[in-house]
């Protein structure tokens, strides 16, 4: 592992687990690029964790350091996420720069660092998350290249099974999982993350069911 410590962090609050684990992409053109930016303090940005394309991680911030990664954001009724969550960046140009799968690599190696946190930290399988999860309305990533699929299957996060389901129960069955409901986007973020074959923001009857699907394994 890489160290290059980011002055971009500070204490976390005291008697908060760090439950939550939030994944992104760089969305910036270069590795480089944005590992110069979180370190830079003017830019006042940070992640704990940043993998490169062919799969080396570098370590900016300390685990038991609050990292500037969320921003303004909700998850299950909280809203200081960055003093309860890991942030781990993704190096990938993103939708700005010419989005683009992310490589088999990088994901192994996601996939090695995530279980390593979650084996520390008492982080349920719900509270894995996109940043586009916790803030609709400002963001697109992980984006919809993402295989959280894949990381379900080896125990991180979860991907549902539909179930029946009523599209017009859509908007309580996201507040329960864990989205501001009534956050523009918010809809189309579950899609994303969960149905990244049709984002459309629609709550239609597919939609409902991977809700219902979520909701059944995740209580």
């Amino acid at each position: 592992m890489i160290e290059r410590p980011s002055p971009n962090c500070g204490p976390r609050p005291a008697d908060v687990p760090v439950d939550t684990l939030v994944l992104h992409y760089t969305g910036m053109k270069s590795a480089e690029e944005a590992l110069a930016r979180m370190c830079d303090p003017s830019a006042k940005v940070s992640a704990h964790y940043c993998i490169d394309e062919e799969g080396a991680i570098t370590r900016l911030v300390p685990e038991d350091k609050r990292a500037w990664h969320a921003g303004i954001a909700y998850w299950r009724g909280e809203t200081d996420i960055n003093g309860r969550s890991i942030g781990i960046e993704l190096v990938n140009p993103g939708h700005e720069f010419g989005y683009q799968a992310f490589p088999e690599v990088q994901i192994t190696a996601l996939t090695l660092i995530a279980s390593a946190i979650l084996r520390r930290h008492p982080i349920p399988p719900r509270n894995v998350v996109g940043h586009s999860d916790v803030a609709p309305s400002r963001k697109r990533d992980p984006g919809e290249l993402f295989d959280w699929q894949r990381l379900a299957r080896v125990g991180i996060g979860l991907w549902p099974e539909p179930v029946p389901a009523k599209p017009e129960d859509v908007p309580m069955m996201l507040a329960e999982y864990g989205y501001r409901a009534d956050e523009d986007g918010a809809i189309a973020a579950f899609q994303r993350h969960f149905r990244p074959s049709s984002i459309d923001g629609i709550a239609d009857e597919e939609t409902a069911g991977l809700l219902a699907g979520l909701l059944a394994v995740a209580n």
